[in-house]
């Protein structure tokens, strides 16, 4: 038996590949999208470790080309809900009593087999199912996938690490359980290490899981599946539940064992599941871990000392990158009236550079957006821009539907602070813009930060230092993650911990062992060496016991 002290050291965050043509990485690329768009998969439900076909099926299709099939899924019905978690409890007791080296041995053994042996088989599936260029997969769906991995085993030795002061006669410790129950882990479409962060973050600390995930990123989610199982995880810890979210929701939230509710999603969605823990909380056998990250209506505000060429590109960035479909996109911007006849002109260039279309074509920028639903419901802002005389679109505007579902990178230019654009989250390529007047800088970071009910992330841009100091008291709230000269999107495992409160979740800080904390369940247990045989103390052994009256 091995009894060292083990201890995983901080980790050096994964190099990211440019994918630049004539390299291996781009042949490889380029092979493996080759493949997969030649195949048609079938996805069946892992349940228990064995592959379950309900035959209630729904097709995972290319958003760039929604006639392309990509797989055929099989969905979960209340029974196979009901067998994923009797699966995860009947695994929990086994896992739980894993050593720890050995649970993270097999965590990082799946961030290895991501980083070599299917790199290019996790960009590609995470391309084609999910409509992200090259650039966009390679940061999450690869190296923000193995960040997660890697620096989650080096936390929870931090953690394990820590323990209690113990005197002379003595010892105390504390035990790190996982909770007791199963973990529910709902995760979204856009970034697939999400996906696997929201299922193996509690897995690293013993938990079981029950994983709900979204159906527009079945075929990435399903290869992580597999490599998980390669890496060696055992039957049962992982479970993967497909299927529509009412149905898996209602059967595993009403389940006395649910132990813990792991979420990235919609804010409504997020209110409905929590609201439904509370009005089961007499069922549970203990009160659930709630942990989760909503939207954002992330914002950029503009001092008037700034660099208009490091503005325009943060915009063109933080906005449009993905199609807008961060919960940090920038999708606000605030911009003194004094720069913004020379910022638009940049913007206007930059936007006019930027090329669309399928993800195989590495000079495409914007891709389409994940699926009908989410067309229209952008489509449909843009519409209340064009219908508004309080708004103006200086860009874009336009969207096709017809083969995949693709939105022009769209800027409005509105009069109003609280036009609609302003302050709802749209998931889209839209920005609007808002002019200040330069002397008003101060006001306008209050009206920044009383304008949206969210708090996720924000970007200031200004070569004045003073401009940062009251930037950052005047929106303590504001941000969970608060960039300074750099756009509001993408967070790095183990350099900014990521996550927002008010409207916009919990703020437990992925990427770092916030997080980890709220999957464990710590008992301290005390151990006397010589325990007292008299139960009366020192003080009451003197003679007399009272002092008599004079």
């Amino acid at each position: 038996m091995n009894n060292a002290q083990f201890y995983y050291t901080r980790p050096n965050n994964e190099p990211v590949h440019e994918y630049r043509l004539d390299t291996p990485e781009r042949d490889a690329l380029e092979a493996e999208l080759k493949r997969q768009s030649e195949l048609e998969l079938e996805i069946p439900l892992i349940i228990g470790g064995k592959e379950v076909r309900t035959g209630d099926t729904g097709k995972v299709v290319m958003p760039h080309n929604h006639q392309h099939v990509l797989a055929t899924y099989h969905k979960a019905g209340k029974k196979e809900v009901g067998m994923a978690i009797d699966a995860a409890l009947k695994a929990h007791r086994e896992w739980a009593e894993m050593s720890w080296v050995d649970r993270a041995s097999i965590v990082l053994k799946v961030a290895g087999l991501i980083a070599e042996k299917y790199r290019a088989l996790m960009n590609a599936s995470t391309m084609l199912g999910q409509g992200k260029n090259a650039y966009q997969s390679e940061i999450e769906a690869v190296c923000e996938t193995v960040d997660f991995l890697r620096f989650n085993a080096h936390y929870v030795s931090e953690i394990y690490d820590d323990q209690p002061h113990s005197e002379i006669g003595n010892l105390n410790r504390i035990e790190y359980r996982p909770l007791e129950g199963f973990v529910f882990a709902v995760t979204p479409f856009n970034f697939t290490a999400i996906a696997s962060n929201l299922a193996m973050a509690p897995a690293i600390l013993g938990n079981t899981v029950v994983w709900k995930p979204a159906t527009t990123a079945l075929l990435s989610n399903y290869y992580l599946m597999q490599i998980y199982k390669e890496a060696g995880m055992p039957d049962g810890v992982i479970n993967f539940i497909p299927g529509k979210g009412s149905t898996v929701g209602d059967v595993a939230l009403n389940h006395e064992n649910l132990g813990g509710l792991h979420f990235t999603g919609s804010e409504p969605t997020f209110n409905h599941l929590w609201k439904t823990v509370g009005d089961n909380i007499d069922k549970y056998k203990t009160y659930p871990r709630v942990v989760g990250e909503t939207g954002g209506k992330d914002f950029l505000i503009m001092h008037s000392s700034a660099d208009l060429d490091q503005v325009a590109t943060a915009l063109v960035r933080g906005a449009f990158e993905y199609q807008g479909q961060k919960c940090s996109a920038a999708s606000r911007a605030y911009i003194p009236a004094s720069k913004w006849q020379d910022l638009e002109k940049k913007l206007r260039d930059n936007i006019a550079m930027i090329k669309k279309g399928d993800v195989r074509n590495f000079c495409n920028f914007v891709n389409a957006v994940i699926d009908e639903k989410a067309y229209d419901k952008i489509m449909g802002y843009i519409q209340k821009a064009k219908d508004s005389s309080k708004a103006e679109i200086i860009a874009g505007g336009n969207g096709d539907k017809s083969k995949g579902y693709f939105i022009d990178p769209t800027v409005i230019l509105t009069s109003d602070p609280r036009f609609v654009t302003m302050e709802e989250e749209i998931f889209g390529p839209v920005l609007t813009i808002y002019i200040y007047e330069d002397e008003d800088y101060e006001k306008t970071l209050h009206l920044c930060d009383e304008t949206s009910p969210y708090g996720l992330t924000g970007a200031i841009f200004s070569k004045d230092r003073t401009a940062f100091v009251r930037a950052c008291r005047i929106l303590r709230y504001a941000a969970g993650n608060l960039y300074y000269n750099d756009k509001p999107t993408g967070s790095v495992v183990g350099q900014q911990p990521f996550g927002g409160a008010r409207r916009s979740g919990t703020n437990d800080k992925a990427g770092s062992y916030m997080n980890l904390l709220r999957w464990i369940n710590p008992r301290s247990i005390k151990e006397t060496f010589n325990p007292p045989t008299d139960f009366r103390y020192p003080f009451m052994h003197e003679e007399p016991c009272y002092r008599e009256e004079d």
